[in-house]
């Protein structure tokens, strides 16, 4: 008996080593020879990027850099710069902005910032100011014909509607500003003998279309100008959890089910008598839980019950052989990802032949719901993570380029289903199962950065402000100003 436990553990201990390794040591060979790697360095160090550093300067020397005329010959920052200076200051601290008595859903920030829309389960869309720093209710709509909850939300491009789905035949559409309450109910019209839910539901960019993934596998088309389903196709063998456009132009569409396939579509030659992908991107061993475009046409995310992040060159798509892989892999799954823990025989990673991902990113825990990931915005991070709820409530955040964790946001009793970057400031909302939203941003006194000064001690305590140089008393003296001016928002 002691010999048979004994060898257990050591199975055991030889499973959590794989699960660690695949962890700590991302392997990056496929995305270090990828195009993918110079765009995203362009985009997030620029010319700092010149001589193949280990390490980003400080912010001392890169102004230093600046003054003397040495960044890329001028003396003002790039956008690239700013994202390096950013990269330092990642959020950090979290703080309830609001808090309710059912669990949260959805919640994303508008294109501009402005506003933030969050669905609870207690059938109430509440829509809050969040311009100039604030998180201020501004609007509160009762959802009608929920089942069970709201499971998606979109804003429309011109930030003026939204729509929410349900376990519902309809999406429903609401204004966001004015004094005249518009609710109308977009009928989808599927097959009947079923409930019928709309997992997964966006905007195309003329604000023309909606699109919508269901769990009857199917894809749905609805024409706005025309206010009506223009177009169902079956797209996957099980439920469809999440869909996308590819860019602007709102041609290419993407779609993630439970097979665990990813499907990329062209809208301009989709019929209901032909409704055949583009391409089929293989190599997760599970459903497909959201999909994240990065809007270039080229390169997306999903993420996966095999609790697995997969970055995808839509250019480079799968083998025949990896998509019978694929499903042999998931007809192999009989667990249920809605009931932990997770068996260790998920946890083991397993590579799936002929996987064409480019990277793989693991260190975060899909359970219970269909728990969304998303890169970081381009303006204040040069798309340089990749960001995602966590079942153990957390945000888990990875460098892109390397697959390892770079900030675990621990902070929720419930887990992260929706988490949304502040597409011009450095602000993470975490949408939590324990009822409550959090407002994660960067606290100084909780983590000053070390290299602020290349000449300071790097044994000095980060609040010890007698061995702190002057320049970071100057830098924490203003983080407390700005830490005073910010408005707390107390639970609703």
């Amino acid at each position: 008996m002691g010999s048979q436990n004994s060898s257990g553990r050591r199975r055991m201990s030889d499973r959590n080593a794989g699960q660690r390794s695949a962890e700590e040591n991302p392997d990056t060979n496929t995305i270090d020879r990828s195009e993918f790697r110079q765009e995203v360095l362009l985009q997030s160090e620029g010319c700092l990027n010149y001589n193949g550093a280990l390490s980003k300067p400080s912010i001392v020397n890169m102004v230093q850099r600046r003054e003397i005329g040495l960044m890329n010959g001028s003396k003002s920052f790039t956008r690239a710069d700013c994202c390096v200076a950013m990269s330092k200051y990642l959020p950090n601290h979290k703080d309830t902005v609001a808090q309710f008595h059912s669990k949260v859903f959805c919640g994303t920030y508008s294109q501009d910032g402005d506003i933030f829309l969050s669905a609870c389960q207690d059938q109430n869309i509440r829509i809050f100011d969040t311009s100039w720093g604030k998180f201020t209710l501004m609007k509160s709509v009762r959802a009608r014909d929920v089942g069970w909850s709201v499971v998606d939300t979109a804003f429309s491009p011109d930030g003026n509607y939204l729509i929410y789905s349900s376990w519902s035949d309809c999406i429903h559409l609401c204004n966001i500003h004015g004094e005249h309450e518009v609710h109308e109910a977009l009928h989808l019209f599927p097959d009947a003998g079923h409930s019928f839910c709309a997992f997964s539901i966006v905007f195309s960019a003329d604000n023309k279309e909606i699109l919508a993934g269901s769990n009857d596998g199917g894809l749905y088309v609805y024409d706005r100008e025309s206010n009506q389903r223009c177009l169902k196709i079956t797209a996957h063998e099980d439920d469809v959890n999440s869909v996308a456009f590819a860019d602007t132009s709102s041609h290419i569409l993407f779609s993630g089910g439970d097979d665990g396939l990813v499907k990329v579509w062209d809208r301009r030659t989709l019929s209901e008598a032909t409704p055949v992908p583009v391409g089929t991107l293989a190599g997760h061993s599970d459903g497909i839980t959201f999909i994240d475009s990065k809007n270039d046409s080229r390169y997306l995310l999903s993420n996966s019950k095999d609790q697995s992040i997969k970055l995808w060159d839509m250019r480079k798509f799968s083998s025949d052989d990896a998509i019978r892989g694929t499903k042999r892999a998931v007809a192999r799954q009989n667990w249920d990802y809605r009931w932990p823990p997770v068996p260790a025989r998920v946890k083991k990673v397993k590579h799936v032949e002929g996987d064409s991902s480019l990277m793989t990113y693991r260190g975060h825990s899909v359970l219970h719901s269909l728990i969304r990931a998303r890169f970081s915005p381009a303006y204040t991070t040069g798309q340089r993570y990749i960001y995602t709820g966590c079942a153990s409530g957390g945000v888990v955040v990875y460098d892109v380029l390397t697959g390892k964790v770079v900030s675990r946001l621990d902070g929720h009793r419930g887990c992260v289903r929706d988490v949304s970057w502040h597409p011009y400031e450095h602000t993470i909302i975490s949408t939590s199962w324990d009822g409550s939203l959090g407002k994660w941003t960067y606290n100084g006194m909780k983590n000053m950065p070390h290299d602020i000064d290349s000449d300071s001690d790097e044994n000095a305590s980060d609040d010890d402000d007698e061995r702190c140089p002057r320049r970071s008393k100057r830098l924490a003296s203003l983080t407390r100003r700005l830490d005073r001016r910010r408005l707390p928002v107390h639970g609703i």
